[in-house]
């Protein structure tokens, strides 16, 4: 396994520079930040798309602006990462030795509510707070680890957002479909919930094994009985798959839902014409603050217009490198600080603004978000909609 060690070289009197306040700029050691991430494996797609790029992108802003403002002083970043391979054990084994033998000074979260599950309470024992962007799990927030944050919304909160916008839509009968591990089966658990009392009944429901290559069957089973809705809590490999197949079949519920993955360009340029009407989870564009906009362009002018952030889990990573910035600019590389600073804070972060709950981020509230001619809309709730809700959703073309 190879380790990356990279210092994002500063780039001189640039606007990004100009962007920040005036401090202190030394010839300071640097600031060493470990994290793994998948590079390759099943874990690939949303771990390269909604978590990576956004690390090297904010420690280039961060180095062109003189470094990391550590409590008054600007210290460049070095970034030490490698490869999990998308391996739980690789992935430990990683961080084990970032905190323990490397003493790095702070860590980067990997991909992904399975990795998190793992690294978390390392995390704890070793007193580095992790700021999570793409966990998704009531069980983490359960195991009430002082040093855990989750950024992104629970499945309570998203499952509840799903389930209100397709009652007030008369949506009356559902199907899904869920990965069979923690991130499927606590969303399929939060959906069951929220359905109690609604007058919606789920029609089936059916579970698949993570790197399935057919849906078609339970699809077919699923458009014989014709529910309303279609709800897949999915990964992007599955997101797309469930999709496609669908198509294939000319399976139309009037709301089609899919879960990791909606949110990328990918599943737009896959999908292209198909994508339009289709619901999924997000909670951001470039429309939800100018903020957010200028985090959107800045992504796009690094990685290309081919190579988009996500509307949902790209936004939660960025803002959780907003928190973690304002952490330590205000108390420094003290680790007990910071986390008493990211507990204690309202943060104002391209999302709005994030507050925690122990380790749940109460501040953004859960969202739906819809494919509308090549831009993927908040709709719901209407409070933080970008656009209105297209519905129903036209037929695959």
């Amino acid at each position: 396994m190879s380790t990356r060690r990279t210092v994002v070289q500063a780039l001189a009197a640039t606007p990004a520079a100009l962007a920040f306040p005036p401090v202190v700029r030394a010839q300071a050691a640097p600031v060493r930040i470990g994290y793994a991430i998948a590079r390759t494996g099943p874990w690939t797609t949303g771990a390269q798309v909604s978590q990576e790029p956004n690390y090297l992108l904010w420690a280039e802003q961060q180095n062109a602006a003189g470094g990391l403002n550590v409590k008054g002083t600007r210290r460049p970043i070095e970034l030490i990462s490698s490869d999990d391979q998308s391996n739980i054990e690789t992935c430990v084994r990683t961080y084990e030795k970032l905190m323990g033998s490397d003493k790095v000074d702070l860590v980067l979260p990997p991909w992904g509510s399975n990795a998190n599950f793992a690294v978390a309470p390392l995390a704890n024992r070793h007193g580095y707070p992790l700021l999570a962007p793409t966990a998704l799990s009531r069980r983490l927030i359960e195991m009430k680890l002082p040093c855990f944050f989750s950024v992104l919304q629970q499945p309570a909160p998203m499952m509840n957002a799903l389930v209100d916008l397709l009652k007030a839509q008369g949506v009356k009968t559902v199907a899904t479909i869920y990965v069979d591990d923690l991130f499927g089966l606590e969303n399929y658990a939060a959906l069951k919930v929220a359905l109690q009392g609604t007058g919606i009944s789920l029609v089936e429901d059916k579970s698949y094994p993570l790197g399935v290559k057919d849906l078609s069957p339970v699809l077919r089973s699923m458009k014989d009985k014709a529910p309303d809705a279609f709800i897949g809590l999915t990964y992007p490999p599955d997101t797309i798959l469930a999709s496609r197949q669908a198509k294939e079949i000319a399976f139309n519920p009037k709301f089609f839902y899919g879960s990791v993955g909606t949110a990328f360009q990918l599943y737009r340029n896959v999908m292209q014409a198909g994508a339009e009407g289709v619901l999924g989870m997000g909670s951001w564009n470039g429309k939800t603050s100018p903020a957010a906009k200028a985090y959107f362009d800045a992504h796009v002018k690094k990685f290309s217009a081919q190579k988009e952030p996500d509307r949902w889990a790209s936004g939660a990573c960025w803002a959780s490198l907003e928190i973690l910035t304002a952490a330590v600019a205000k108390v420094g590389l003290d680790r007990k600080a910071i986390r008493d600073y990211v507990a204690g804070t309202e943060h104002a972060t391209i999302l709005g603004k994030v507050k925690f709950a122990g380790s749940e981020n109460v501040g953004t509230p859960g969202t739906v978000g819809q494919w509308q001619k090549g831009e993927f809309e908040v709709v719901w709730p209407k409070a933080n909609a970008t656009a209105p809700l297209v519905a129903p959703k036209p037929n695959w073309t």
